[in-house]
């Protein structure tokens, strides 16, 4: 018997979902959660074999309690259940340690296979998201050894150009020669294929080197 928790925050999707699931004998809804922190409450006492759990939900959201529970290894399969089909949602979730990702417009059979599959320990992903994912994996690795390609100080002038400041401003802030700054941009543009400072600022939010917030 696979014991399942759900964490939504829509008493007639937990019903809903109690009433799919349990059309197969060898699930058992064992009990529900409308937010995250009583998720996570629950959870210090409740055992499931698999948490499906929703992304939007008020107080603590899904990726928040994604987070906490692996940081604190209170780790049931989880799976994640949720209306967002974009990309970094998945990707983040995986990243994360998520077991699997379905979306909320899946029939019920998909729903029923991704338990199971979670519960023997494989990854479950939405089948229709698996092509545009693989292609981001690839790209993403791709990045990942434009990154490793640049030196430290390539990395450092490469982050000031992402906050905006001008050639000059680099090197007074680096203590080194305009010139300087330019041979670097030069390298870290044929490195990283980009051909001007918008998109080499693009290439270093996106690959984590700065923060929007930085």
């Amino acid at each position: 018997m696979i014991h399942v928790m759900i964490a939504d925050d829509h008493k007639m999707v937990r019903e809903g979902l109690k009433n799919l699931i349990e059309f197969d004998n060898r699930i058992r809804v064992i009990d529900e959660a409308d937010n995250g922190n009583e998720c996570i409450e629950k959870l210090r006492y409740r055992k499931p074999d698999v948490l499906l759990l929703d992304i939007n939900m008020p107080d603590i959201n899904g990726m928040e309690v994604l987070e906490i529970l692996v940081r604190k290894k209170i780790c049931p399969r989880i799976l994640m259940l949720t209306v967002h089909s974009e990309m970094e949602y998945l990707i983040k979730s995986l990243d994360m340690g998520a077991d699997g990702y379905l979306l909320k417009d899946s029939d019920s059979h998909e729903l029923i296979r991704a338990i199971h599959c979670v519960y023997e320990g494989e990854k479950f992903i939405q089948p229709s998201m698996i092509p545009v994912l693989n292609s981001k994996l690839i790209a993403r690795d791709l990045d990942r050894e434009k990154v490793e390609s640049l030196s430290n100080r390539e990395v450092e002038v490469l982050k000031l150009v992402a906050a905006g400041l001008l050639n000059k401003d680099i090197g007074s802030k680096l203590y080194i020669s305009e010139r300087t700054v330019k041979n670097h941009l030069s390298n870290i543009f044929r490195k990283i294929e980009c051909s001007d400072r918008t998109q080499a600022a693009v290439f270093c939010i996106r690959n984590g080197l700065v923060s929007l917030d930085d």
